[in-house]
């Protein structure tokens, strides 16, 4: 009976411990995941966030909130990043801090909830070319498809996303008559459901949800994973191709190894390290492009040629496949290659005589007349003279002509041996000379 009254007692003390120091019990372990959805969506940005939804499904985290700020992006980085926020296992709240237009209206509709800053805007949808004008139909239409599925599988009214990629779409109450994307203030988007709510920062994002108490952990973007995104930038891995294609071919038409060589090689480097951080390149695409580099180099000691075509092959097929698109990076390598030839006929045309480099590259001595060169000695101080034959000519054989020997060449008929001839032409090497028949006097 005593073991039973200590037992109560211990389990009352408990109870009052648990009255007096609620926090203890609530939300103790809970932890809200906060990560940086920020700048153009590209597949550097990609690489970041599974990385950060990695780490919070391994810690168990419920919550994972998105800041949002962006002008947009690339289409198919959207796709991929939408995917992963449909298969995450925690739910996805959207803070748009700022703007989230086209691509970023596109993300914003995948996630659970979205709330926005007072003056927070998104919209602005249409899908773009990489010139800056209105896609082709096939490709509008399809993105047009996409915009209504994500309102959709957020149970949104899927008419609004329609809009915001559809100018067609008359929606005139919310500024945006026939011929005008959509894009709603925090009020408009509140208004028809594409915001749960305005906020002036993350905290009221938070006591929004009940998540007051809750441990935030932001995942900042390492230097590495920053880097990563401005390389991975398909603007930026084609001007990195270029330059290194340049100094590429540059350094192999020169000799020794110089400045040129070390900017290729530098190029190629910071290529392959932005899509080896974001997660496109292997080290095995790295192991064919030096084997590819090693054999272009034999090619200068190796005579043939197809060393240098094996070498150049396998160097462009370690970067298709260091690209997360191989499409895409064969654009990427062929305009770089366009670019670079290019750039080698305008530096040598207009640069080449300043350019020590280009002093290597191109002769530019010439063996002139007036330097005191000449290709044969022109032999006119012969014509009309007179000598006789030592062989017969069959037409060409030698005379003698001021006791010097000279080859010659008669007109096209035979001449004896001993027999007068004069000069009567002199081209170069080629002398022709002509016999004097008897009774022509000697002058």
């Amino acid at each position: 009976m005593r073991k039973v009254r200590s037992l109560s007692w211990i389990l009352l003390l408990l109870l009052s411990f648990s009255l007096l120091f609620p926090t203890l019990t609530v939300h103790a372990s809970e932890r809200v995941y906060h990560v940086l959805l920020e700048n153009e969506v590209e597949k550097g940005l990609q690489a970041y966030l599974e990385r950060a939804f990695n780490e919070a499904s391994e810690e168990g985290a419920k919550t994972v909130i998105l800041e949002i700020h962006t002008p947009g992006g690339f289409t198919e980085a959207a796709e991929n990043i939408a995917k992963l926020m449909d298969n995450a296992p925690f739910e996805i709240i959207a803070f748009i801090n700022s703007k989230a237009h086209s691509a970023g209206a596109y993300l914003s509709l995948h996630a659970d909830k979205i709330y926005m800053v007072p003056n927070g805007t998104i919209g602005a949808a249409a899908i773009i070319d990489s010139a800056g004008n209105a896609a082709e139909e096939k490709a509008n239409s399809a993105w047009i498809a996409e915009m209504r599925a994500a309102a959709e599988s957020s149970g949104r009214d899927p008419r609004y996303a329609e809009a915001m990629a559809d100018k067609t779409i008359d929606l005139p109450k919310y500024r945006a008559p026939s011929g005008k994307l959509l894009t709603l203030s925090a009020d408009e988007a509140y208004e028809v459901g594409y915001s749960d709510g305005t906020v002036a920062n993350l905290s009221e994002v938070l006591s929004f949800n009940g998540l007051s108490d809750s441990k935030v952990i932001t995942i900042e973007p390492t230097l590495a994973e920053k880097v990563a995104r401005f390389i991975t930038n398909p603007i930026v891995v084609t001007l990195l191709l270029s330059i290194a294609s340049l100094g590429l071919v540059m350094e192999l038409f020169s000799p020794g190894f110089g400045v040129p060589g070390l900017v290729g090689l530098t190029s190629f480097a910071a290529f392959f390290f932005g899509h080896t951080v974001a997660g496109f390149a292997g080290y095995e695409t790295i192991l064919i492009f030096a084997i590819g580099f090693v054999l272009l180099i034999a090619e200068l000691f190796v005579p043939g040629g197809i060393v240098g075509i094996i070498g150049g092959a396998l160097m462009i097929i370690s970067l298709l496949f260091a690209g997360e698109s191989v499409v895409h990076m064969a654009y990427s390598i062929l305009i770089a290659l366009i670019i670079s030839v290019i750039g080698m006929v305008v530096l040598m045309k207009f640069f080449g005589k300043n350019l020590h480099v280009f002093n290597k590259l191109i002769l530019r001595d010439a063996t002139t007349t007036e330097e005191g060169y000449v290709s044969n000695v022109n032999r006119i101080d012969l014509l009309g003279k007179i000598g006789h034959t030592i062989t017969p000519l069959r037409p060409a054989g030698t005379v003698l002509i001021e006791n010097e020997r000279i080859d010659v060449v008669s007109e096209g008929s035979y001449v004896d041996s001993n027999k007068k001839v004069e000069i009567i032409q002199v081209e170069g090497s080629r002398i022709v000379v002509r016999e004097l028949k008897k009774g022509v006097e000697e002058v």
